[in-house]
């Protein structure tokens, strides 16, 4: 709650010099009732500091192709600092194939090999909120 508090201020701070607002995007494919939590709360969270969000929400049934070319899309919109797909994905779509897609400068959940690596040498950079 501490930290939430300080990000709030910082954020107020950023808006009220004009400056741009932290964008978070969220892609959630299916009704996994865990994932739906999680991504929730992650966007509650981006209400409470004032951080802009995103839901992006799939079905099942979505392709990968169109999941691929969202996430390409996502890596070139300038308006979004970063982003989360939310895993688990269903079957059909390959995830290691999905985290390689993401731009690593986006990838919020640090999924990406290279900042696995960078966090494994120690470079700053995003890391996994998990071990």
């Amino acid at each position: 709650e501490i930290i939430k508090k300080e990000l709030a201020i910082q954020v107020a701070e950023r808006k009220a010099a004009g400056k741009k607002i932290p964008h978070l995007a969220a892609i959630l494919v299916g009704k996994d009732g865990g994932s739906i939590t999680y991504v929730n709360n992650k966007l509650k969270a981006c209400e409470e500091i004032g951080f802009e969000s995103t839901l992006i929400r799939y079905d099942d049934s979505i392709t990968e192709e169109t999941l691929l070319k969202k996430i390409q899309a996502l890596n070139e919109d300038k308006s979004i600092d970063g982003y989360i797909v939310q895993l688990p994905l269903p079957a059909h779509i390959d995830e290691m194939k999905v985290t390689l897609a993401i731009d690593p400068k986006k990838d919020v959940d640090g999924f990406h090999p290279i900042n696995v690596g960078n966090m494994m040498l120690n470079i700053p950079g995003f890391v996994p909120a998990t071990p």
